[in-house]
């Protein structure tokens, strides 16, 4: 989703969030919370994370400062594309945001230092509800641009996807 920005001889003036142009996108939640991650390291990933029902999110995502390749992965357990994956590039110049709906895995990777996401949640954080998938996973073959690197102990720890693995309904 990229929200075209109006621009004068001062810079440039864009909406970050737009309630009926989010509900043309699917989104017919209100927003519960807003958060910001900051990564100071090139190359770090953080995810995939997700929140199981009742606690599934719809996730905006919008790169404030820096750039990262931000990814999504299908876990709705009957969809056509369970475990398929979808990535985009967020940069503060680009102006694109992306709506991550729920039942999808989320993260990212920072392609410069310093970089900064803004998140709108449709969903308070429910620490009991969390959830998430391996970044590496081989089932899921994401093609990360750089070489993962500064990876938390939890998202190294995700277990793999295998057989018993159903996804979530949503």
């Amino acid at each position: 989703m990229k929200l075209a920005p109006i621009e004068d001889d001062r810079g440039s003036f864009t909406r970050l969030y737009c309630q009926k142009e989010l509900k043309l996108a699917g989104l017919h939640k209100p927003i519960a919370q807003i958060n910001t991650s900051f990564t100071r390291s090139k190359g770090a990933i953080r995810g995939m994370h997700f929140q199981h029902p009742p606690h599934a999110e719809y996730k905006i995502i919008r790169c404030l400062q820096g750039k990262c390749f931000d990814v999504a992965v299908d876990i709705r357990r009957y969809s056509p594309t369970f475990l398929h994956w979808h990535g985009e590039i967020l940069s503060a110049e680009n102006d694109k945001s992306i709506v991550i709906p729920e039942g999808f895995a989320h993260g990212f990777q920072t392609l410069e230092e310093n970089t900064r996401l803004l998140y709108l949640h449709t969903t308070m954080y429910a620490p009991e509800a969390e959830g998430g998938l391996l970044y590496n996973d081989q089932t899921l073959s994401i093609n990360w641009p750089l070489p993962p690197q500064d990876i938390s102990d939890r998202d190294r720890h995700f277990p793999q996807i295998d057989a018993h693995f159903l996804g979530i309904q949503i």
